[in-house]
């Protein structure tokens, strides 16, 4: 089966195909630009985005929208975190985070999947705290600043493997992959 993959990131395009790849699912990347709308949660980012979406592109596609969201600053950047990390940047948040004892932190993915004029949308956490610096050359986004509760790296200094079994991303893609085996009879 091949599933198209709305995205400009090639970055979560190759965890997803990893993911997948055990299934037979080819993931192709279509860089489609849509509108994201304001709003204080993902899952409504995500839905909008599968409608705005549904009637240009090719089923089967997937979006996916995740966000980090930093405990001491009351969860931002969130739901702006793309917005966030084009502006500032990495050294942005760290100088944000400077002397801050409350490091903890979480990331939350949200996947859409468009399928036979349906929507279904997977979801996954994963808490942790802010590092002081950044490690690794993995990854991209926020992976260099985010250690994982269990481990002492980066998400940037781990393997695609390594990195989705902790992450939020990693575990939307298993209730997905758990969803098609279950749905789709693979």
């Amino acid at each position: 089966m091949k599933i198209f993959f709305i995205t400009s990131n090639r970055g979560k395009v190759e965890e997803f195909s990893k993911f997948l790849e055990p299934l037979g699912i080819e993931i192709v990347q279509l860089n489609y630009g849509y509108p994201e709308i304001q709003s204080q949660s993902l899952e409504e980012v995500v839905r909008f985005g599968i409608e705005w979406l549904k009637d240009k592109v090719p089923e089967p596609f997937i979006i996916e929208d995740s966000g980090l969201f930093i405990e001491h600053l009351n969860g931002f950047p969130g739901v702006y975190s793309a917005y966030v990390y084009k502006t500032i940047g990495l050294d942005g948040i760290l100088k944000l985070m400077e002397g801050v004892e409350n490091r903890r932190a979480y990331f939350k993915s949200v996947i859409g999947f468009y399928y036979k004029n349906r929507s279904h949308l997977f979801v996954g956490v994963t808490h942790g705290v802010i590092s002081t610096e950044k490690r690794g050359t993995f990854g991209f986004g926020y992976d260099p600043i985010f250690i994982p509760e269990g481990s002492k790296k980066t998400f940037a200094e781990m393997t695609i493997v390594e990195k989705n079994k902790l992450s939020h991303r990693g575990k939307a893609l298993k209730e997905f992959y758990k969803w098609l085996k279950e749905n789709l009879k693979y």
